[in-house]
């Protein structure tokens, strides 16, 4: 009952930045861009590109677009926010619409190349020089001897199953759907709050302890703590959130151990794979410079060219290990990860996320994340590299 009666004076002390808020929610619900950039035909292809010995260039399909661009650009910014009277919370909802327009304008150019390519730079950047150097230092180790947990024998059912009993220790619902047009083996779903598995692959044991921690561990402990929130904002995401979130979530899979050489490597592609595109490279040309000069087998190179090329050169993938070494350092200097576990929220919006929490705006965290209560992590060589990116 108090806190009915705080949260009803709260939106009356606040009514006018609620109704925005609200309005935004309505909005942004609309425009997931990972519901569109992935390709409805990428098995076709990957096996026309084989074929072609690694010639001829994927031409790709996207789902259709289920909004008018134009009129949503123009319900974003028809938004009265001189009505929010405090500074700060006026400015962080300026840059709220203006990321979310540049991002209808990413998936309203889908499949069109160069307007996707320079619009995805908007919202998510480029790699670094440090980013690139940072990836070709990892990839200069020798492979990990395999071992038992890296074998792909478990199928979708069992994976689900794994989630299953493993989301038992959050006190959330787990909503699993399996999927066929996305480009991970699994992932999260913020608007549905679901967890998409992949059919058709298999899974390791590793693989599984990774996408739990990785997928469960974070993604979905932001979504429901981003639901818990008074601002929507929370869950539905601030500007540029994606390097924060993925840098928790890959932290997540070195706190419970589940981190490997192998996937640090992965990362390290992705970094490589996304210059590429600022190169002009076309999906052949990354094709080859990550299987034919770095050796990565063909279908795991597929996999990194397709995530990179997708849309017309999609630059996301480069945040992961950039965000990694944020993350990494904020642990080793003794932060709490905590307030970055409050939704869909980015280091660089501590101070905002601070301020609307004086104002009674932003709560604790309902759902930890398990993984950060323990260092399980037992490979030196991981350390000394985390340790050791600029």
């Amino acid at each position: 009952m108090v806190d009915e009666q705080r949260e009803i004076a709260l939106k009356n002390d606040h009514a006018d930045l609620f109704e925005i808020d609200s309005n935004l929610d309505r909005l942004v619900k609309r425009i997931e861009l990972l519901n569109y950039v992935n390709p409805l035909n990428s098995e076709k292809e990957k096996q026309r590109f084989f074929a072609s010995k690694y010639a001829a260039n994927p031409q790709f399909k996207y789902p259709k677009l289920k909004f008018n661009p134009y009129k949503l650009h123009r319900l974003f910014f028809a938004q009265r926010l001189e009505r929010i009277k405090d500074d700060a919370i006026r400015k962080l909802y300026q840059e709220i619409i203006y990321y979310y327009s540049n991002m209808i304008q990413c998936i309203e150019t889908i499949g069109e190349n160069k307007n996707f390519y320079f619009n995805s730079l908007r919202v998510y950047g480029t790699p670094t020089e440090r980013d690139v150097n940072n990836a070709k230092f990892i990839l200069h180790y020798e492979e990990e001897p395999p071992s038992e947990d890296m074998e792909k024998i478990h199928s979708p059912e069992e994976a689900k199953q794994y989630f299953e009993e493993f989301s038992k220790q959050y006190n959330f619902p787990l909503n699993i759907k399996f999927a066929t047009h996305i480009a991970a083996d699994a992932m999260v779903s913020n608007s549905s709050q679901s967890m998409l598995i992949k059919r058709n692959v298999r899974f390791s044991k590793n693989q599984l302890l990774t996408l739990a921690n990785h997928e469960i561990g974070v993604h979905l402990v932001t979504t429901y703590n981003g639901l818990l929130q008074p601002l929507k904002i929370f869950s539905n995401g601030f500007p540029k959130n994606v390097e924060t979130q993925e840098g928790l979530a890959v932290f997540s899979e070195y706190m419970s151990g589940a981190l490997t050489l192998k996937r640090l490597k992965e990362l390290s592609y992705r970094v490589l794979a996304s210059d590429s595109l600022i190169k002009g490279y076309s999906f052949a040309d990354t094709f080859d410079l990550i299987h034919n000069q770095y050796k990565l087998n063909r279908n795991d190179a597929f996999s990194i060219t397709l995530r990179a090329h997708r849309g017309g050169g999609f630059t996301k993938d480069r945040l992961y290990l950039s965000g990694l070494k944020k993350v990494y350092r904020r642990y080793k200097e003794g932060q709490s990860m905590d307030l970055l576990l409050r939704g869909k929220v980015t280091l660089e919006n501590e101070p905002a996320i601070g301020h609307l929490e004086k104002m009674g705006l932003s709560n604790r965290i309902t759902h930890q994340n398990l993984a950060f209560n323990q260092n399980k992590n037992s490979n030196t060589t991981l350390d000394f590299i985390l340790d050791n990116i600029k």
